[in-house]
């Protein structure tokens, strides 16, 4: 199939399994097995065959047991093609799961990727790394091989890849966020946004094509997610229907429904940023911060800050808690990481903003464009947003 980019997909490196479904322990020999002695009358008996009604019971049982994200698209009606897409999402994120926690993940996220970091800098991506190129690799094959793409654009290429003429959807993602943290066994993620195909250009060239499916609004998504990769790996996902979320059972290698519904409450009592960077943010944050962690905001008690400096890690616990993460500098991008969220947060009850526009009402105008983000609560986004002055406008340049 023709690719708009010179990146070369190749197949996933071999990982250690996801899923134990299929794994049976040998069995344990006896070289000499004793006899079992009887006494008296005690006699040994088949197990009783179980009646209609025992078999009501267990069928009545796993009906009621969580869905699977498999069986939770069945029930919810999710259009064929799109669950085809997202079982393929699915599947390569366990495999980033066990890539990220195995062994050698330490040398590979300290590593620099192959050639020079300058053109991803220049076409406005961070350095690349080898655990970031693995993962990009590991969900762009299994995306093309699920025959449901047309088009993805990824934070790890320059350009869209161009992957089937006639696949229903587009999908944006940063397949890999947060590895640098990875050597410290910080929580990583992955972040992915799914539109349905432009029909209407579909008589422009490749290139063209490809850039403009790829630069949709975020009012046009028709599904998106993060995959956590932490002492639980969690899958959210929202198909614009709420915002649910799926943990994987290590047992069976299945996500299975433990959030269903979610909704992050109107208010939280945390906020997250880099407090670091305090005196180069402007005025309207600056007193923003320092009210709210006074307890003399608009909610009367005293905010705590938490930071783990890994956007889906500081996403999901706002999500859960409530209050509002944010970036106030020009660092996150609007293809891949600020839309998806957005949506997230605005099916869960919240808002993702720009700290004055709603993200979602954004028109993207390069693929690679980066902007402020804040995410969280309602009620706290707009208090937030009433300061007027909340965007970064010096950046020096940080290295961390």
């Amino acid at each position: 199939m023709p690719l708009s980019s010179s990146l070369s997909l190749r197949p996933p490196p071999t990982l250690p399994p996801t899923s134990n479904r299929h794994h049976h322990p040998p069995p344990v020999s006896h070289p000499h097995p004793r006899p079992l002695a009887l006494r008296g009358s005690i006699h040994l008996a088949r197990p009783p065959r179980a009646g209609a009604a025992d078999m009501a019971a267990a069928a009545a049982a796993a009906s009621s047991s969580p869905p699977t994200l498999l069986e939770y698209m069945g029930r919810a009606g999710t259009p064929a093609d799109l669950a085809v897409l997202v079982a393929h999402i699915q599947s390569a994120c366990k495999s980033i799961a066990a890539l990220a926690a195995s062994p050698g993940n330490a040398d590979l996220s300290r590593a620099k990727a192959a050639g020079s970091g300058a053109d991803a800098v220049a076409a406005g991506r961070d350095a690349p790394k080898p655990l970031d190129e693995l993962s990009n690799e590991i969900l762009l094959s299994s995306l093309q091989s699920s025959g449901k793409v047309a088009v993805v654009a990824s934070e790890e290429n320059d350009l869209p890849v161009w992957m089937c003429d006639d696949g229903p959807y587009v999908v944006v993602t940063d397949p890999l966020d947060g590895s640098r943290n990875i050597e410290v066994s910080i929580p990583t993620g992955t972040i992915f946004g799914v539109y349905k195909r432009l029909v209407e250009l579909d008589h422009l060239p490749v290139e063209e094509r490809a850039q403009l499916n790829s630069l949709q609004s975020g009012t046009r998504m028709v599904a998106a997610g993060y995959v956590l990769y932490s002492s639980a790996t969690i899958l959210c996902i929202s198909f614009g229907s709420g915002t649910h979320g799926f943990t994987l059972d290590r047992s069976t290698g299945e996500f299975i429904l433990t959030h269903p519904s979610m909704q992050i409450p109107p208010r939280g009592q945390i906020y997250s940023v880099n407090d670091a960077r305090y005196f180069d943010w402007p005025e309207g944050l600056r007193k923003y911060i320092d009210t709210i962690r006074q307890g003399k905001g608009q909610h009367p008690k005293k905010y705590s800050a938490r930071y783990v400096c890994s956007l889906v890690a500081d996403f999901h616990r706002t999500l859960i808690y409530g209050g509002v993460a944010m970036n106030p500098r020009d660092h996150l991008r609007l293809v891949y990481e600020a839309n998806p969220l957005s949506f997230l947060a605005e099916q869960a009850g919240g808002r993702g903003s720009d700290g004055k526009d709603r993200i979602l009402s954004i028109q993207p105008v390069k693929l690679h464009q980066r902007l402020p983000l804040f995410l969280g609560s309602m009620e706290d986004m707009l208090e937030l947003e009433s300061y007027g002055d909340v965007q970064q406008k010096v950046n020096p340049g940080y290295e961390v």
